[in-house]
């Protein structure tokens, strides 16, 4: 599925455009924030600085197509524009398919800097983000769609507007290809899961619950389609282990037999370490953020941990405030963060230099380059 719109130009013409180069000082620092058009960097990346295929987890959070100036004052950050005296962070006056088309541009240079094992994660709003969905399908396949996050973003509104309030956007989950890095992320059970998911207790006091010794789908010759103690799995399942194992979990006492003769395998709750990650994320923005659109810095410690490892290199080439930088950073992984605007990049020299203080022992390493104009 495609979509069409005026200006849209091929993947060829795109990538071909002539890179602007950045200015000779560019040395073998792993950490580097990036002052110039990101559309002439990433070019320069690929070609110049040889990282085609180097970059292992991408985060962006583009313009959102809202037509708003986003302006930034000495005592209070401002989302639309309302005081003389107030800086313009950024400026997102593209829509439509002038929007679409400068977003696929950019992540057509981003797929060819992603490696093989590599994700991107695109963080959207409700009123464009399913066209974006369907631009990224087109630059990185509808196989390679992961997830469609929803982010609670702040508290209920109370709008007089003829609509539902609005609390949520959105984060588009792709990978380059199948075998993309994934580190299981998983949320601390509650007190209320406790009580609802472990409702027995042993002789010991340990909360338990039980869960079948079978899964889906029969087996013809394998162990698993097998009798067991003389019982055989029900119709259309198998065996979750081999029967040798069953008997090493029964021996355990980690099989639980009802009055009917039914086994079961027990699942402790002191040995769990929290439950599968779902796709409705609670990160709110903060009340008093350093730059309009500051992210909260759990979201990107969620997403980086989740899909990339220690040492590889993260990439956001929208970077604000510099968020996924600091999370890249705490969790020890590179970074190169690239924004075109001043106000942008003054707010994240400055929270990069507050972690050096506080988080860190050793001198925080990094490299401010500004593009070369020409």
């Amino acid at each position: 599925m495609y979509l069409q719109y005026d200006g849209k130009k091929s993947e060829e013409k795109i990538l071909n455009i002539s890179p602007c180069m950045l200015n000779d000082k560019w040395d073998e620092v792993r950490n580097k924030l990036i002052f110039g058009d990101n559309l002439k960097v990433l070019k320069t990346l690929i070609d110049h600085c040889k990282l085609k295929s180097k970059v292992h987890l991408v985060y962006i959070d583009p313009p959102f197509a809202t037509n708003n100036n986003f302006t930034i004052g000495e005592n209070r950050v401002r989302t639309i524009s309302n005081s003389f005296n107030d800086n313009i962070a950024y400026s997102d006056n593209l829509t439509g398919g002038l929007f679409l088309e400068f977003l696929r541009e950019r992540l057509l240079f981003i797929r060819e800097l992603m490696s093989e094992k590599a994700s991107i994660y695109l963080h959207i709003d409700y009123k464009i983000g399913h066209y974006v969905k369907i631009i990224m399908d087109e630059v990185f396949g509808s196989d390679n769609f992961r997830n469609d996050i929803t982010r609670i973003k702040c508290n209920p509104k109370n709008f007089k507007r003829k609509s539902y309030g609005n609390i949520k956007d959105m984060i588009l989950f792709y990978s380059k290809n199948k075998n993309n890095v994934w580190n299981e992320p998983k949320d601390d059970f509650t007190t209320e899961d406790i009580n609802r998911l472990f409702r027995k207790v042993d002789k010991d006091g340990r909360l338990y619950t039980t869960i079948p010794l079978h899964a889906p789908g029969e087996t013809r010759n394998g162990p698993t389609g097998q009798k067991w103690r003389g019982i055989k799995p029900p119709k259309g399942r198998h065996w979750r282990s081999e029967p040798e194992e069953l008997e090493k979990l029964d021996k355990k006492g980690l099989i639980e037999w009802s009055k009917n003769g039914v086994p079961r395998k027990k699942i402790y709750a002191d040995e769990q370490d929290g439950k599968k990650k779902q796709d409705i994320w609670e990160y709110k923005d903060a009340q008093y953020p350093d730059y309009p659109t500051q992210k909260n810095i759990d979201i990107l410690k969620t997403i980086i941990s989740a899909s990339s490892n220690p040492g590889d290199l993260v990439l956001d080439c929208f970077c604000g405030s510099g968020t996924t930088l600091l999370a890249a950073e705490e969790l020890g992984r590179y970074w190169i963060g690239i924004d075109k605007s001043p106000e942008a990049i003054k707010v994240t020299k400055m929270r990069l230099s507050k972690i050096t203080k506080d988080l860190f022992s050793k001198k925080l390493e990094y490299q401010y380059l500004e593009e070369i104009k020409d």
